[in-house]
């Protein structure tokens, strides 16, 4: 490496913060823009339902809202678990100040990102109508499902360079860049959809379209951001390339992940199956109460990206005493939160319920789901920040493995077994608590008895 070269990486690793600085302080600026970031990304996907449903009909609602996104989810949620591989190597390497194997991973991932990319485009394209068929899509919305999924899978390179990107920036430290590239596509989504939807006329063609223009605009700004920056994660079109070696550990680590969210995914569908046979009051409910809870899991899921980061990067550099200071610190933070959004959302969550419905028994049952469910929330911080920290340790599947027996095989063997003795929506939500309680359980058994931790010293006290 040249002497300019090791100048540069120097003062690259010198502006890392998040192996040096007040830990408190870096997980909360590395979690805002997560948190932002993702309620732009909700804004994103509810912002084609909307207006279809306004203009186009409510046949194109359920078209873009419903099955077609069940499916699109499972796919690219495999991806997105696949691509957190490459985001825990990376941050690694760029904590352990190794520039050559960041460059290796960088290029790797972005490959990777074409590849897989060009099979899902694929796969989508050709299978939609199979899929749509073999999860009983009614006929009236069949053929707005065909089309809005086609065209959406089209844009899947686009799509899938802009979360490997970002996960890139987010594992050098940079967690703003990937929001306001994540702005840009939103603001570019909302005007679009109203160009070819409400202008042009397009149906649910024009919000397909409108989609995927906009992830290719957050895509061209990843990707501007990576070949001109100076850092030792800068990319460059000529290196492109699968490395074998490099693409055997990013999938190692990412597979797992990948599966879980398969697994949820599944699980979440027998769940969704339980509720739909306890009638359309039930399952009003459930949907509003989804759109309510999707508030904690912004938050929890923005603290697990920000400790995988942040252990990934201090496991790296070999700072194991500032890794275990980190997850107690990450767990007080979500604890301190989760607690205060329950109160809210316990003595004041009724009131969004009104938003979606003033139907009486609708909100008796939304009420019951959310003074059941809400108090729960505390026994699941665990299980994301440990499988969070975990997994930037290098450490993925033994979690994996831990998650699918206590939060999926568990869950679906609760509403197999429970849910026909006593049908009714206390017994089929109890399966969240009472799966989260054993995987906790399981977590915090593993993580203090048999993680990657328990071996690797502490820093003796002067």
């Amino acid at each position: 490496m040249s002497s300019a070269s090791k100048e540069t990486t120097e003062n690259a690793m010198m502006k890392n913060q998040i192996t040096e600085g007040v830990i408190w302080q870096q997980l909360l600026l590395f979690f805002f823009p997560i948190l932002f970031g993702t309620f732009f990304q909700q804004l994103y996907n509810t912002v084609d339902a909307i207006v279809v449903g306004r203009f186009v009909g409510k046949e194109a609602l359920a078209a873009v809202g419903g099955p077609t996104s069940t499916i699109i989810n499972l796919l690219v949620g495999f991806f997105t678990g696949l691509a957190s591989g490459a985001t825990v190597i990376i941050s690694q390497f760029y904590g352990a100040k190794r520039a050559d194997k960041v460059g290796f991973a960088v290029h790797t991932s972005i490959a990777f990102s074409i590849v897989c990319g060009g099979v899902i485009m694929l796969i989508g394209f050709a299978g939609a109508p199979w899929a749509l068929r073999a999860m009983g899509t009614p006929a009236d919305i069949m053929d707005y499902s065909v089309t809005y999924m086609r065209i959406y899978f089209l844009g899947t390179i686009p799509n899938l360079i802009y979360n490997m990107g970002s996960g890139i920036l987010r594992a050098v430290g940079d967690s703003k860049r990937p929001l306001y590239f994540l702005i840009a596509g939103c603001l570019t989504n909302i005007v679009l959809d109203i160009l070819f939807v409400v202008g042009f006329h397009m149906s649910v063609a024009g919000a397909a379209w409108a989609t995927i223009m906009s992830q290719t605009v957050s895509a061209v700004f990843v990707l501007f951001v990576l070949t001109r920056t100076k850092e030792i994660y800068r990319l460059f079109f000529s290196k492109i390339r699968l490395d074998g070696r490099m693409l055997k550990r990013i999938i190692r680590i990412g597979l797992p992940a990948g599966l879980q969210s398969v697994m949820y995914s599944s699980s979440n569908l027998i769940i969704q199956s339980s509720v739909n046979s306890l009638g359309t009051d039930t399952v009003a409910a459930w949907t509003a109460y989804g759109k309510i809870d999707v508030l904690f899991w912004m938050i929890i899921n923005a603290l697990g990206i920000s400790i995988t980061t942040f252990v990934g990067q201090n496991y790296g550099a070999g700072k194991w005493d500032r890794v275990r200071k980190g997850v107690r610190v990450c767990l007080g933070i979500s604890f301190g939160v989760t607690l205060f959004l329950t109160a809210v959302l316990f003595n004041f969550g009724i009131y969004i319920f009104q938003i979606f419905t003033d139907d009486a028994a609708v909100l008796a049952i939304g009420s019951e789901i959310l003074h059941f469910l809400v108090p729960s929330f505390v026994t699941y911080v665990v299980i994301e920040i440990y499988s969070g920290a975990l997994r930037g340790m290098g450490d993925s599947w033994l979690p994996m493995l831990i998650t699918m027996f206590g939060v999926c095989a568990l869950r679906v063997l609760w509403i197999l077994i429970a849910v026909p003795i006593h049908r009714d929506i206390t017994t089929v939500v109890f399966s969240y608590p009472l799966t989260w309680s054993v995987t906790t359980v399981l977590f915090l058994i593993y993580y203090h008895r048999f993680g990657p931790m328990r071996h690797k010293p502490r820093t003796p006290k002067p």
